[in-house]
């Protein structure tokens, strides 16, 4: 006899692990399906160049995840239980120029602000500001990235009660750039902040980025690049410890191909090894929507949902190489050279407006590129065997070249990842060839090779304009997870609020279906099961 599931979720990423956490606490049989050997999609770690050096695939900073309730609350007990432990380097991040000077970000907002005044003391007392501004309304934009669509007040309608609320409702829906040039006037301090607003990959001269010249900086000011110790791997392998304890079932090399429906519900999966999977309360996808939206009929789905979806926007795409090194890179900060975990390499902005503007062309903007250097052994020495460190260099390419298509990335990549190592060695020189122990490239056709829900490139899920966020992310009317396919539920970056290891995806869903279940999240959380 078949075995018997409630539930059944396809995908092993953070989101569709979160959402069968909090199914599992509710007693419910869960089953996830994962496509590949591992799980945990882009908070995976794996031994991309040498044994003992494990390398965070895509995310690398928990930062996002710190405002979700189930790590500010432990909701899960992923920390009292299952003993996930988060470090916070110092410094954060440093962003070195070609003049030889560099802005760097401390833990103490004072030395932060030192940084700030070797420009200008007034860009200074502006970056004090943008922190203490945004500190008085995050708990509203938390809240509403915590909270499923529909159940409770529109971003716009709580901000409105606000006494500035007018002044807080066009500054999220202005560009970064509007924002920064604002508030600073230095070209090196306008980079910085521009920089690090590009760290969700999206453009900062976009209506709608706002909000992220305020909220990343703020994020890294409090919570740093912080890391999770033995990798980022170990949050998606603490939830899968947690299902496994909770009576759930995890199988990997499981890569759903179809849905099952039975007359207009959705009921299970079909499997590309013939199997098929049945569920008897909810089936939960994390499949990126423009592959889901191809597992079943246009009828069953409804003519506009399908247009709507078929004109999906990527948005920024990664190029990433991963390297094995024998330290870590040094970098002008002050008057030495020093190693930081994280450093930005944006040059200016016109430089950061030319890089987008190629991005949008499919081109590759060679002169000057940005490069987002992670050095995560710095405050994680058990990522490798002693003495070594790892660096991920990550810069913001497009998937289908203007020249070539996407096919063309197998020709080029070897080449573009050591135009970027030369360009990087430009402000951290000691990373010459022999401290280079080993490397892996990932294009983004490869990223999409290797993860099918990095869908042309993006590991995001797609581009949070305004046409693709909030109520409007995946369609209008289907934001708040449950699909025009019946007993069919939606989790992952591809819904709200979006990308990036936030865990609010994933939390949402379950919200969702936990009430459509007939008990609540909180009630779950309290310790209340359905069986």
């Amino acid at each position: 006899m078949a075995e018997r599931y409630d539930v059944v979720v396809a995908g092993a990423g953070h989101n569709s692990l979160v959402c069968a956490a909090y199914l599992t606490k509710a007693g419910l049989r869960v089953l996830v399906l994962e496509a590949r050997p591992n799980i945990g999609g882009n908070t995976a770690t794996e031994e991309l160049t040498l044994p003992g050096y494990k390398h965070d695939v895509a995310c690398s900073a928990y930062v996002l995840l710190q405002a979700s309730p189930a790590i500010r609350n432990d909701e899960l007990g992923l920390i009292r239980k299952y003993g996930l432990k988060f470090v916070k380097p110092d410094p954060i991040i440093t962003m070195p120029f070609k003049d030889g000077t560099s802005l760097t970000m401390w833990l103490d907002i004072d030395r932060t602000v030192e940084e700030f005044n070797k420009f200008s003391k007034r860009d200074g007392e502006a970056y004090r500001r943008i922190i203490a501004e945004y500190d008085s309304v995050k708990s509203i934009f938390g809240r509403n990235t915590y909270t499923p669509i529909g159940y409770g007040p529109s971003l716009d309608d709580e901000l409105i009660q606000r006494s500035d609320g007018a002044l807080w409702l066009r500054r999220y829906k202005q560009s970064a750039l509007e924002v920064v040039r604002e508030y600073f006037q230095d070209e090196h301090t306008q980079t910085f902040m521009l920089g690090l607003a590009s760290l969700t990959t999206q453009a900062v001269d976009q209506p709608y980025t706002g909000r992220l010249a305020y909220s990343l900086v703020n994020g890294r000011q409090y919570n740093s690049w912080i890391t999770l110790v033995g990798g980022s791997g170990g949050f998606p392998n603490a939830l899968a410890r947690l299902i496994e304890d909770e009576g759930g079932t995890i199988i990997t090399n499981k890569q759903v191909v179809d849905l099952l429906i039975e007359g207009d519900r959705c009921v299970g999966f079909a499997t590309a090894d013939g199997g098929t999977y049945r569920a008897e309360k909810a089936v939960v996808s994390s499949i990126h929507i423009r592959q889901l939206v191809e597992m079943a009929s246009r009828e069953k789905w409804g003519d506009t949902f399908v247009k709507v979806v078929e004109n999906w926007q990527p948005g920024f795409t990664f190029f990433e190489t991963h390297y094995a090194l024998s330290e870590p890179p040094l970098y002008p900060i002050g008057n030495e050279r020093r190693p930081c975990v994280a450093s930005i390499i944006v040059e200016s902005v016109d430089n950061l407006l030319r890089f987008t503007s190629a991005m949008r062309r499919g081109v590759i903007h060679h002169d000057a590129p940005e490069i987002l250097a992670i050095c995560s052994s710095l405050a994680d020495e058990s990522r490798t065997p002693p003495g070594g460190h790892t660096l991920k260099c990550i810069s913001f390419l497009p998937y289908d070249l203007a020249d070539g298509g996407p096919g063309k990335w197998d020709e080029i990549k070897e080449e573009i990842s050591q135009e970027k190592l030369e360009h990087l060695r430009k402000f951290a020189p000691n990373l010459t060839d022999d401290v280079i122990l080993g490397k892996h490239i990932d294009s983004p056709l490869d990223l999409e090779r290797r993860n099918l829900h990095n869908w042309r490139g993006s590991g995001h899920g797609g581009e949070l304009s305004p046409a693709q966020s909030g109520a409007m992310r995946p369609v209008y009317g289907w934001a708040s997870h449950r699909m025009p396919i019946p007993g069919l539920y939606q989790t992952g970056s591809t819904t709200h609020p979006g990308g990036s290891a936030s865990a609010g995806p994933g939390r949402n869903a379950a919200w969702v279906i936990l009430d459509d279940l007939g008990t609540s999240l909180e009630a779950v959380v309290a310790g209340e099961r359905l069986v």
